[in-house]
């Protein structure tokens, strides 16, 4: 994520660009969010073109890069090794043109290196049809951002709302999300199904498909959580049933609905439910089914060991896909927990416990979990161990799968030597057996993370001659990108 310095604002979290003309005045000449990724321009073009007036080329710049400064800008130091400070002087039209290249090199290496921090937004990269299906397994909503590549506002959301970690670790942990260009062909069934007026449209469905929540224009962080808030019926209605609760209500009914609340306000529901089923000597009835179900929130307790072994029971008065990914979701809650606290415990039994309710299902989680787990506390030796056994036992040698892992180790270790020599094998065999332009230039990503420029110049050169007749993801911005950073 890149933002523009302004001189009054503090840099509270991102990149920050700021031109400046150094000769005279310290007036930014232009600051505006940029795109990179949407908006494959050297720097100074992207600005003009978004202010419809040309930037007025003085005989000093200075671009300036700040990382996670509290406020004002600074150089390169101990304290702030992200930073740099880069002077340009533009003394003709050539220096201009060699200026407008060494802005978008520069503004590209940041983006690169952004691009596997996995901060805001993740955006899942299927089909909406497969959007669905990962919707319905994880019982989430699916975030659609409808937008246009013209679209002002929809520049603005992509460069400076939905790459703020608030937003992102709300999105990511509560809805599948899902950017979708209304005007590509490739869309057009999409945009047919569901019509928009203007851009951007902000979108909240079910796995089904059916609409929960629509709002149009662009939104700041602030209010953009908060609608996200009003879609999952976070506006906690718990308080209610805890008054009614305190006062002596045990009913059933009273209860599963308490559980229910406090589940969609994200706060803990256990003691409920275990109060409750401490009375109960019949768990097959259907509203103590039903009380199993809602109760399992974590695979580390009673509630999720009692649905277990009503689990038959429970599918066919449920739906086995559903209870099936009730089950998984708890396991997955687990792990996270087995990360919060640092527990290798946790995380043992998080994979007993899916062993155990959904066989078919245990081999692939261990190895995700694993390496959720040892990312998370910076384990590089069993990191790469979980991912190699995840290669052998599950992805062996699936492009598409392999090149994924690949990028899976570029965000958990991306300087780390015996990493990058794994990623080289895996991603040159997802390159050569996959033949996808994506594919060589992770490839290429690898080699120049390595040190090896010539490499990397050559793999990117592939990427380039792997483009279709249609270049719907825009790969040749991103391979001309690519091989700018190399000059440096």
């Amino acid at each position: 994520m890149i933002w523009i310095k302004d001189r009054t604002d503090k840099c509270r979290f991102a990149l920050r660009l700021q031109v400046c003309n150094l000769s005279g005045s310290d007036r930014p000449v232009a600051y505006r969010s940029l795109a990179p990724v949407d908006y494959p321009l050297p720097v100074c073009e992207y600005l003009q073109n978004i202010d419809h007036h040309p930037i007025p080329l003085q005989p000093d710049y200075s671009l300036i890069f700040a990382k996670n400064l509290e406020s004002g800008i600074a150089g390169r130091s101990a304290t702030n090794p992200h930073s740099a400070t880069v002077r340009i002087r533009p003394k003709s039209s050539t220096a201009t043109s060699n200026m407008k290249s060494t802005l978008a090199l520069l503004t590209l290496s940041l983006f690169l290196t952004l691009s596997l921090s996995g901060q805001g937004i993740e955006f899942f990269h299927g089909t909406w049809a497969e959007a669905q299906e990962k919707a319905k397994t994880e019982e989430k909503l699916i975030f659609v951002d409808a937008f246009a590549s013209w679209c002002g506002p929809c520049k603005r959301m992509a460069s400076s709302v939905f790459p703020q970690e608030k937003v992102g670790s709300f999105f990511n942990a509560n809805f599948i999300n899902l950017k979708i260009d209304m005007e590509k062909p490739e869309n057009a069934e999409f945009a047919g199904k569901y019509p928009v007026s203007a851009y951007p449209t902000l979108m909240f469905l079910d796995g089904s498909g059916k609409m929960v929540q629509k709002a149009v224009g662009a939104k700041d962080a602030e209010q953009l959580l908060e609608l996200a808030q009003k879609v999952l019926g976070r506006a906690d209605k718990s308080a209610d049933y805890e008054k009614q609760y305190a006062e002596g209500n045990r009913e059933p009914k009273f209860l599963l609905d308490y559980i229910r609340a406090l589940n969609a306000a994200g706060k803990p529901s256990l003691k409920i439910t275990n109060d409750y089923l401490a009375a109960q000597k019949d768990f097959s009835s259907d509203i103590n089914l039903q009380f199993l179900y809602e109760g399992t929130v974590e695979a580390d307790s009673r509630v999720f060991d009692l649905l277990v072994k009503n689990q038959s029971k429970a599918a066919s008065l449920l739906g086995k896909e559903k209870v099936e990914a009730r089950i998984e979701k708890a396991c997955k809650s687990t792990v996270k927990k087995a990360v919060e606290f640092k527990s290798e415990a946790l995380l043992t039994e998080a994979k007993a416990k899916i062993k155990t309710a959904l066989p078919a299902k245990a081999a692939t989680f261990g190895y995700e979990a694993d390496m959720q787990y040892y990312a998370a506390i910076k384990d590089v030796k069993n990191y790469l161990k979980a991912a190699q056994s995840y290669q052998k036992g599950e992805i062996k040698n699936n492009a598409a799968k392999l090149h994924d892992l690949v990028i899976s180790l570029l965000r958990a270790f991306p300087d780390d030597a015996k990493v990058l020599d794994q990623g080289e094998k895996w991603a040159k065999n997802a390159a050569e057996n996959g033949g996808l332009p994506e594919y060589f230039l992770t490839l290429a990503e690898v080699y120049k993370r390595q040190g090896n420029k010539a490499k990397a110049r050559e793999t990117a050169e592939k990427a380039r001659k792997a483009i279709g007749e249609q270049d719907t993801k825009n790969m040749s911005g991103k391979i001309d990108y690519f091989l700018h950073s190399l000059e440096g």
